[in-house]
């Protein structure tokens, strides 16, 4: 158990977020509005996370604030054709994005195709050259048992994943600590460094408490950085910049 206090909690949970905005009709003024909480009173987000078709503008709008620029590929589904998805990394990239979140295909990966799972994965990664990050979004939920979240773990682990991640938060089911043990057995067991992303359904700073208790747990106190944790949320910060400035009531409610 972890003796740091909600506020030093809540505070390094702020580096580790990317803060989201994946509405359906999200807006230029969403991504603004966005992009101005990335940096705030009480810290930096690690990065923000937006429509492809948002990228020049939040690359323009936190330029020089050392908030990275993600988005999202084969999003939310995750099966559109692999041609389709690599052109639309490659846009992205050339307008600035840092990292790339692809959906693993997961209803080929569960019917047993995994051919084209992995052939997604490795298109994709091709794509996307150091320092660039690559970030495959399993979606934990509708994979739901343990072996196969661990099968889906390890296929975007051998194709050169930096990070996996747990959901789009598209589905009914997205994170789960039980889907994030496993994920962090996997990520344990691999001889190269690879990142965590627990994302969706993560709203209050107990979940996020409990997200990086069980990361420290499972791989070492420390490390838990920018670099190999993040959470994925569009309501967190609130609850987090709630709890450091003394409204313990919104450490237990959910925000949107």
């Amino acid at each position: 158990m972890s003796t740091d206090s909600p506020t030093d909690v809540a505070r390094r949970a702020i580096t580790l977020l990317d803060l989201t905005e994946l509405g359906d009709d999200d807006t230029p003024d969403d991504v603004t509005a966005l992009c101005r909480r990335a940096v705030g009173p009480h810290g930096t987000v690690a990065a923000v996370c937006v429509w492809p078709r948002h990228v020049s503008m939040a690359v323009q709008l936190l330029a020089g604030s050392g908030v990275r620029i993600a988005t999202v590929v084969n999003f939310p589904a995750g099966d559109d054709a692999i041609d389709d998805v690599v052109a639309l990394t490659a846009e992205a990239l050339a307008d600035g994005a840092d990292e790339i979140d692809l959906v693993l295909p997961y209803n080929a990966f569960l019917s047993g195709d995994r051919s084209r799972a992995e052939a997604m994965i490795q298109s994709v990664r091709d794509a996307v050259p150091a320092p660039q990050r690559l970030k495959v979004i399993l979606e934990t939920g509708e994979l739901m048992s343990p072996d196969t979240i661990r099968a889906a773990s390890e296929t975007a682990v051998r194709l050169g994943a930096d990070f996996i991640k747990t959901s789009t938060g598209k589905t009914p089911r997205s994170a789960s600590l039980e889907a994030t043990e496993v994920m962090l057995e996997v990520i344990r067991d691999t001889a190269r460094p690879v990142g965590l992303k627990p994302s969706g359904g993560i709203r209050t700073l107990d979940d996020a408490a409990a997200y990086l208790e069980q990361a420290d747990r499972i791989m070492g106190p420390g490390w838990a950085t920018p670099i190999t944790f993040r959470f994925g949320a569009s309501g967190l910060l609130t609850a987090l910049e709630a709890a450091i400035d003394g409204d313990h009531d919104a450490t237990s409610q959910e925000a949107y």
